[in-house]
């Protein structure tokens, strides 16, 4: 079962972790490139404020985005505000969330997100978090994915290895952190590739924030992922 509840109060304390450290930041520092290509850090908080104001129209039952040209036009609109301007509207944009969440409803009803896309109302708030998560790394501040709480790790490792399950163009692979085990890819009576490593490093392959370099594959090459 999925803790929504919990979830949104997970998403409560990254978004604090985030802002404290963006807090840091001046406006040259926030026109540097972030590392997500093609985006500064200013991008990377005004799309963090634009999908928090997103989410709220999935709650409450409206398109996530008018448009994808829409989505991108309102990033790139927001991008060269200033620091303080863009805190606030990470902040003032995260409470509408938070507030939309705490609205009583069906938490096992389905949504619908961009591209078709589908899952359980429950699972926004987790899906909110892994957002603020991997672009607090994407910043380049100093938080990286040795820092993420070990239970966003763990999930995220599980929210990805079944994303990419069944997929035709990913081998059969079992993922690994010694202690735990994931399947993903096509399938298969057994596993084509193990990948093996740290948590961090799983969840930055499969994340597309690292190209897994430093992880141990056994049974052919590492595994090519699909973009997210």
């Amino acid at each position: 079962m999925i803790d929504h509840a919990h979830d949104l109060a997970c998403v409560r304390e990254a978004t604090e972790r985030l802002l404290t450290a963006a807090a840091a930041l001046d406006n040259a520092s926030l026109a540097q490139p972030s590392r997500l290509p093609g985006w500064t850090r200013g991008h990377v908080l005004a799309h963090l404020a634009r999908n928090a104001d997103a989410l709220v129209n999935v709650l409450e039952g409206r398109p996530m985005y008018k448009s994808a040209a829409a989505r991108d036009a309102d990033i790139e609109r927001d991008a060269p505000r200033p620091v303080d301007v863009q805190l606030t509207d990470v902040r003032e944009s995260a409470a509408r969330f938070q507030q939309a969440g705490a609205v009583p409803a069906d938490w096992s009803r389905t949504v619908e997100l961009r591209n078709g896309v589908t899952d359980s109302a429950a699972r926004l708030p987790f899906r909110r978090w892994a957002e603020v998560e991997l672009h607090h790394v994407d910043l380049g501040i100093g938080y990286e994915l040795e820092d993420v709480p070990a239970e966003f790790a763990e999930r995220e490792i599980d929210f990805l290895a079944q994303r990419f399950s069944e997929h035709p163009d990913v081998p059969a692979t079992r993922v690994t952190d010694g202690t735990r085990a994931w399947s993903t890819g096509r399938e298969a009576s057994g596993p084509e590739v193990t990948v093996s490593g740290p948590a961090a490093e799983l969840l930055g392959w499969l994340a597309g924030r690292r190209e897994g370099a430093s992880l141990e594959v056994t049974g052919g090459a590492l595994p090519k992922l699909p973009p997210l």
